[in-house]
């Protein structure tokens, strides 16, 4: 296709405004709903000009970015408005086009009052395609959004020229993950550093992370160990231009339930406090009553007419608000939806507390005093203290600490037993691995106790070494004997790294000549001298996969475990069985 011929399409395209709007969902894991939906722009289904990387890139070639965008807002906030979608709607948003002379300033605030829609409903989402370098401008620019009472978000952040200045410099209510970093998440720990780093940098600057680009169920029980709440992605939703309106068909199930092994994963049944809510239309002097009448309560629901929790009242903040001169009078008569907040954590009542504890620590404007929102499948349930989980998480770690092994510090028996049971009810894939040392009984004979507790947190320090803490577990069941859970992919790798860290790192226990000899003396259990060979593990695994753990209890499980440990010991120096296809 010729220039010419480019330039005659877009012109065709622009002058009949024939676009088409597509809706893509985001979605709320801990709320189980549907936070919003990003629109999508393609061009006519028999144009060259459909995809929209080529519908852009023509635009952009010839100055008139601004004026498709702008074409695209407007299909979108129509069709918006006439499939009357819920929650927010996502503009993608170029930061060049702002800048364009021919950009004209509040024609979005326009359409939006033409179709009766909300500034507070809509994300400004900026999307770097070029370099940016007039910083001052575009700040001018988003701040002018914020005033008419746009959020902002950053897309793509990691992929862009000058994303993490963007981020740095104008502080967006949003920033969503390059998809780059998400696939394959599961399998690469870079990539879960990275995303950790972003959550961490989120918290700082107050922003809510959405991991888009999300297409497999792996991706997605990362994504959630790690507390990303927002996703996005084919997995939940391909664009469609009558998108789904419920959560509940998006999301695969237990997608909200935890994925810890090493953890009581039960539901928020102990949390929740059934509070009566408020409608959105209660005027503030019958919520301000409410407060004068319990003075225990710190915090009220607010609710649209699916019951379904659209703010929340702090009374420290109601109070902050009508402290001012005249605002109870001028307020009183107002509905709550003017004072409320539309910041807010609401989680679904089948949440486990570990996942609130993170969702809870990751939120920057989240106050001791706050109460946050507890639902099921959307729906109001009651409030939830951020004290009160607190105490279960303190309840929890001390309970650990009473089953730990008192030399390593690890879980012992009872949280093994608790974790391999968890296993097998949840129908979890993952690789069992009973974890032995050659040669241990003796190498303390030769070298005394206190260098053999050396090599046990030695082998203990290897093995958290190699697990990934949200997703597998590490106990220790006593003496020289180990238990690792890894219900990550790639076990294999971790088992053999595993393998070479321990032999690596068990140099420096021996005496010079046995490190040159290969081996070292002691008398065997018959009395007799014996020539023992340097340390060394032997790995028993027991594979589970989908469905073959049916009629297996944790007792038996550790029984095979046990056993495939045992025939790995058949085997001189360090060695690896794994027991597969079980039958259940």
């Amino acid at each position: 296709m010729t220039v010419t011929e480019q330039l005659s399409e877009l012109e065709q395209i622009l002058a009949h405004g024939d676009l088409h709007s597509l809706f893509q969902p985001i979605v709320s894991l801990s709320e189980r709903r549907i936070l919003g939906y990003e629109a999508l722009t393609r061009g006519p289904s028999n144009s060259p000009l459909h995809a929209p990387v080529a519908l852009f890139s023509v635009a952009r070639k010839v100055g008139r970015l601004s004026e498709l965008e702008q074409a695209s807002r407007k299909s979108a906030l129509q069709r918006f408005r006439d499939q009357q979608l819920s929650g927010k709607l996502f503009l993608n948003v170029s930061p060049e086009s702002l800048l364009e002379s021919s950009h004209q300033p509040g024609r979005t605030l326009q359409l939006l009052q033409e179709y009766g829609i909300a500034p507070e409903r809509v994300v400004i989402e900026l999307t770097e395609q070029a370099p940016i370098d007039d910083f001052s401008l575009l700040d001018t620019a988003l701040h002018h959004y914020r005033a008419m009472g746009f959020s902002i978000a950053l897309d793509d952040l990691g992929a862009g020229y000058s994303s993490l200045r963007l981020w740095s410099e104008l502080r967006p209510d949003y920033v969503k993950i390059d998809r780059h970093f998400i696939d394959g998440i599961h399998q690469d720990a870079v990539k879960r550093e990275f995303v950790g780093s972003i959550l961490k940098m989120a918290h700082a600057s107050r922003a809510h992370v959405i991991a888009e680009g999300i297409e497999l169920p792996e991706e997605l029980a990362v994504l959630s160990d790690m507390g990303v709440d927002l996703l996005q992605g084919y997995l939940l939703g391909r664009p469609q231009e009558h998108p789904p309106r419920e959560a509940s068909s998006l999301l695969p199930k237990n997608a909200s339930q935890g994925n810890e092994l090493s953890e009581d994963s039960g539901d928020l049944s102990a949390l929740l406090i059934e509070q009566t809510a408020v409608d959105h239309r209660t005027p503030i002097a019958g919520v301000l009553e409410a407060f004068r009448a319990q003075a225990n309560l710190n915090s009220l629901a607010v609710l649209d007419e699916q019951s379904q929790p659209i703010g929340i009242v702090h009374r420290h903040s109601l109070s902050d608000a009508l402290l001012k001169p005249f605002a109870t009078d001028l307020f009183a008569r107002k509905p709550i939806s003017r004072l409320m907040s539309n910041d807010f954590l609401a989680v679904d009542i089948n949440q486990s507390l570990q996942q609130v504890s993170r969702l809870l620590t990751s939120r920057a404007r989240q106050r001791i005093e706050e109460d946050f929102i507890i639902t099921r499948q959307g729906s109001y349930r009651g409030l939830g203290r951020v004290i009160d989980v607190l105490k279960l998480i303190t309840e929890a770690k001390i309970q650990q600490a009473r089953h730990a092994n008192p030399l390593t510090l690890l879980p012992g028996n009872v949280p093994i037993q608790q974790c391999l049971t968890r296993l097998l009810e949840q129908g979890r894939e993952a690789a069992v691995c009973y974890v032995d040392i050659d040669s241990f009984k003796p190498f303390n004979d030769i070298y005394g106790y206190a260098r053999g507790d050396e090599v046990l947190l030695c082998l203990a320090q290897c093995l958290n070494e190699r697990v990934d803490q949200q997703r597998d577990f590490v106990g220790h069941i006593g003496g020289d004997d180990f238990m690792l859970v890894l219900a990550s992919t790639d076990w294999r790798n971790r088992v053999q790294l595993l393998l070479e860290d321990f032999q690596s790192q068990c140099r420096r226990f021996y005496k010079e000549e046995h490190l040159m000899a290969g081996c070292f003396v002691a008398y065997n259990r018959q009395g007799r001298r014996e020539e023992f060979p340097l340390l060394s593990l032997s790995i028993g695994v027991v594979r589970l996969t989908s469905g073959v753990s049916a009629g297996l209890d944790a007792s038996q499980l550790a029984g095979l475990a046990s056993e495939a440990k045992r025939r790995a010991k058949a085997v001189p120096g360090y060695s690896l069985h794994v027991l597969e296809n079980l039958q259940g």
